[in-house]
């Protein structure tokens, strides 16, 4: 019931820019905070950037700050990571989740979205 589908990864250069998207169903989108996550190879899954339920209030991950953007347009319940200055260290699956402190009813982690920054 509850979904949310991440596109826009692929295969970049360092320096590159990327805009991931999360296309969200089955849940009240507006009532929730939305972040991104991701994990490499051998990592854990770490916080990426978050945003207010109306995008008002954004937070990034140190390594991220001042190349990535967290926005969301909840009449198209999306939300989207613009990455620009990308890094080899960047290269990881990002996921989206819904919540900050408190889930939809039956949300799970979804496929992700694979980003790879190299050569």
């Amino acid at each position: 019931q509850v979904q949310l589908v991440e596109s826009g990864g692929g295969l970049v250069q360092p320096g590159g820019s990327l805009r991931l998207s999360c296309v969200a169903s089955g849940f009240t989108f507006s009532s929730y905070g939305m972040s991104w996550y991701r994990q490499a190879p051998g990592k854990e899954r770490e916080l990426v950037a978050s945003v207010s339920l109306a995008g008002g209030r954004t937070n990034y991950a140190d390594s991220v700050k001042g190349r990535f953007t967290i926005s969301r347009d909840n009449a198209k319940a999306t939300t989207y990571l613009q990455m620009n200055s990308l890094k080899p260290e960047d290269t990881a699956v990002y996921y989206c989740k819904a919540g900050l402190t408190q889930v939809p009813r039956g949300w799970t982690w979804g496929q992700g979205t694979q980003v790879t920054v190299s050569s």
